[in-house]
């Protein structure tokens, strides 16, 4: 038997949320204890040895794997949340859905000018929210040492976007297809 991948963990839903969509499903990997530690140790090892600040999550899969990656690095984490989910004074970004918009918020002294930041999230899609996450860490001041995600999607487009944007983008796997 050969030994699994982080792939290997997460599964397939089809037509979920709409008909024709392949829905990557992650749950099945944090479930999984050797699946979940494999993922959060992939992730955080290109860092190694590197100054990290602090990981900041996308909402919301990117706290789960955000809040343990910055655990293990021993940094704080800030999490980037939907429009009126923080409490404190906070800065916004909208950006494009698939269908409309919507916007997120990162409390407006979560990150200090010349902060290292590490931005973490599940999956890499079209790359609108990640998007607008680098934008809100950019605006505060705080220099993005990379883009990590469990899964990119190619065929959308997320990793060149965020590339054009001068990031450097690292997943787990890819899958092929919408």
């Amino acid at each position: 038997m050969s030994k699994k991948t982080v792939k290997d963990y997460i599964r397939t839903i089809v037509d979920f949320p709409h008909e024709g969509i392949l829905f990557r499903d992650v749950t099945t990997l944090f479930a999984d204890p050797r699946g979940f530690r494999m993922a959060v140790d992939q992730m955080l090892h290109p860092y190694a040895g590197l100054q990290i600040d602090k990981v900041v999550g996308l909402e919301a899969r990117g706290f789960i794997l955000g809040g343990a990656i910055a655990h293990q690095l021993s940094v704080g984490f800030v999490p980037v949340r939907k429009k009126g989910k923080l409490p404190g004074r906070t800065i916004s970004q909208e950006y494009t859905l698939e269908y409309g918009e919507a916007i997120v918020e990162l409390h407006e002294d979560a990150i200090q000018p010349g902060e290292k930041i590490l931005l973490v999230d599940d999956l890499l899609a079209t790359g609108g929210t990640a998007e607008a996450g680098i934008k809100l860490i950019e605006r505060l001041g705080g220099e993005i040492i990379s883009c990590s995600f469990v899964i990119d999607l190619p065929d959308l487009g997320g990793r060149k976007r965020l590339e054009a944007m001068g990031m450097e983008v690292l997943s787990l796997c890819e899958f092929e297809g919408l």
